[in-house]
């Protein structure tokens, strides 16, 4: 090997070692899907994986504003009528967690992670 070659390959080593090490990207992580409706959330039981990130894409299908929120997991994302928005989650552990549309109290859903 050249001694020109070696600042080349080094580069290439190291490059290919910091690639490995960075997080998933977001289209690597699984995507769960909730819609929300003008007081209903659907579906009424949500699974995720627990103990692995994952994306959690909210559709407003209705007429109104909604508000997903869970005390709990201290989330909340507001969206109007008609918009899609995501909220990505880095962890959850095992359990079952409680969610709302915080425009529309009667909305409730349960987001189970396993």
């Amino acid at each position: 090997m050249s001694r020109s070659s070696r600042p080349v390959r080094f580069a290439a080593a190291f490059l290919a070692v910091s690639c490995a090490a960075l997080p998933a990207r977001a289209e690597d992580m699984p995507v769960i899907k909730v819609e929300m409706r003008d007081g209903v959330i659907l579906p009424a039981t949500i699974e995720v994986p627990a103990n692995t990130r994952f994306k959690l894409e909210i559709s407003n299908t209705g007429q109104s504003p909604v508000e997903f929120e869970s005390t709990e997991l201290k989330r909340e994302k507001a969206l109007a009528a008609g918009s899609t928005s995501s909220i990505v989650f880095r962890t959850l552990d095992p359990g079952t967690y409680q969610v709302f549309d915080d425009f529309h109290p009667e909305a409730k859903a349960t987001l189970v992670a396993k």
